[in-house]
């Protein structure tokens, strides 16, 4: 039994220091809607629109979408033509409730939740994680359809 006690306490340190190795990729000071006014700025005069992954880095799943997004080689060419990335931090020390409040309560869908801005910085789509999730990743497959039916050719194509 003490043996048993022992190498749990050893496989959960282990495992919190994983985590601690875990980039992060949310900075927890900055205030999320100045950041979402920046990004909007930014997307305006480049012709993209935002994306808000909203998370925090205590969230695998949100660390493992930020190296995928940003390491893939279709997914990151995709994501950097087409969106101007940022993250949005909810977590213990910084909740930035009036961005979730603006950002529509993306929470409910559970963490990571990607929200995509226009132009104006008008949310007009809350995507959950979970669909997009494949074995312990991403699909990129999955992804792929998100990003290109989200962006802003794609919304704002001339419908005939």
């Amino acid at each position: 039994m003490k043996k048993a006690f022992v190498l749990l306490s050893i496989m959960a340190c282990m495992a919190m220091g994983a985590l601690a190795q875990a980039p992060k990729v949310y900075n927890e000071s900055l205030d999320a809607m100045k950041q979402i006014r920046e990004a909007t700025a930014l997307a305006r005069e480049t012709g993209r629109y935002v994306m808000c992954q909203v998370g925090g880095n205590w969230c695998p799943w949100c660390l493992r979408f930020a190296e995928f997004a940003t390491n893939d080689s279709v997914i990151a060419p995709l994501m950097a033509e087409n969106y101007v990335y940022i993250h949005v931090n909810y977590s213990k020390s910084n909740k930035n409730l009036e961005a979730m409040k603006y950002l529509g309560n993306p929470g409910r869908f559970g963490y990571p939740a990607f929200v995509v801005l226009n132009e104006k910085g008008e949310p007009i789509h809350i995507q959950e994680s979970e669909s997009l999730e494949e074995d312990k990743g991403y699909s990129r497959k999955r992804v792929e359809k998100f990003l290109r039916l989200w962006n802003k050719k794609a919304v704002e194509a001339d419908v005939k």
